[in-house]
């Protein structure tokens, strides 16, 4: 995820012009190589700061950590055929101090998530690297909750310039966190157990979501088994999580991924789709999917209205851009899921 703070206009060094300019112009300059003397547009490399860089390290490392308990939940649950129990999820808080090795069943699930939401990130940030876009180091954002985190986005410094540019930022996250996140996903597959009522709400205290890409595997590898009754193992379910922060990322609204993409091709569209886009997924929690989409849908609804800068360059993508835009659209259907989450009433 990339997000535009103010913007800062000091990414460039200006020599005033002199106070008394000769009046007579020199002849046979090649205009188009060599600057007026006396006016130099030099660019000053962007670097984030040292503060910065300390900044991201702990906010990682606090990351890893929520993402080392929730990982320990899912290999206890795994072992116990189980898809969650809060219960073993706040006995692996407990752990920091009762017993610290006992986390490393937690690695598996941290490692394998940090990953793909790490490739997501340094997918936009060498993407504005190379066109030289100023932009922080990923932020990570740790949360104690299922997942163990709330996944990561750079602050991006300075105005996107080109169309072009535009789109290689906003899609270079998602494509590449994809790449890492369906190797982890087909291990998933390959690894998964088979546990009849897995999905039965009279048992189970939280019911994840099955993605149209876990379908399409498990259709592969376990045919006729239903995917309802086949539980992941914590690397699967690292890509699972993968998968659904890809997925509320390309949404096509507002500054999210999926509304870079979208307005590198269309401004008009995306306009549209960035006032009816969060009704309706509002309308998704309305409807029972999720309660989360309240949330949600009220957060992109408040990003319509934050000021974007806009593109000086409006040069149509190419083709080979216009293809990774309809294969940006292609991971969205495959990673979305109406309902990640069901906690049946009976659940804590």
């Amino acid at each position: 995820m990339s997000v535009y703070p103010n913007l800062r206009a000091d990414h460039f060094v200006t020599t005033p012009l002199p106070e008394n300019p000769s009046t007579s112009l020199p002849v046979n300059v090649d205009w188009s190589s060599a600057p007026p003397d006396g006016l130099r547009h030099t660019p000053v490399p962007y670097r984030p700061s040292r503060k910065m860089l300390f900044l991201a390290c702990i906010l990682f490392l606090l990351t890893f950590c929520t993402c080392l308990v929730a990982g320990t939940q899912f290999a206890a649950a795994y072992s116990q055929n189980q898809a969650f129990s809060f219960d073993e999820f706040l006995r692996s808080f407990t752990l920091f101090y009762k017993q610290p090795l006992g986390l490393a069943a937690g690695l598996p699930f941290a490692l394998t998530l940090l990953t793909i939401l790490l490739t997501h990130e340094l997918g936009h940030f060498f993407a504005c690297r190379y066109h030289h876009i100023r932009a922080t180091y990923p932020f990570f954002i740790p949360f104690p909750n299922l997942n163990g985190t709330f996944g990561a986005f750079i602050m991006i410094r300075s105005p996107i310039l080109t169309n072009r540019a535009l789109f290689d930022v906003g899609a270079s996250g998602p494509l590449v966190g994809f790449v890492f996140a369906v190797p982890a996903l087909v291990y998933g597959v390959l690894h998964a157990k088979l546990v009849p009522g897995l999905a039965n709400p009279a048992n189970a205290e939280v019911i994840y979501g099955t993605p149209l890409l876990l379908r399409l595997l498990d259709a592969l590898v376990h045919r006729g088994i239903s995917p309802d009754a086949l539980l992941l193992p914590p690397v699967g379910r690292a890509a699972w999580v993968g998968l659904f922060v890809t997925s509320l990322n390309l949404v096509p609204v507002a500054q999210l991924d999926g509304g870079h993409i979208l307005r590198s091709i269309s401004t008009r569209l995306h306009r549209y789709m960035s006032l009816f886009l969060p009704l309706g997924i509002i309308l998704l929690g309305l409807a029972g999917f999720w309660d989360g989409w309240y949330i949600w849908g009220a957060l992109l609804l408040v990003m319509r209205f934050l000021r974007v800068s806009p593109t000086y360059d409006p040069t149509t993508l190419n083709p080979a851009r216009r293809r990774a835009a309809l294969f940006a659209l292609l991971i969205f259907l495959l990673s979305f899921m109406p309902a990640p989450f069901f906690f049946p009433s009976g659940s804590h």
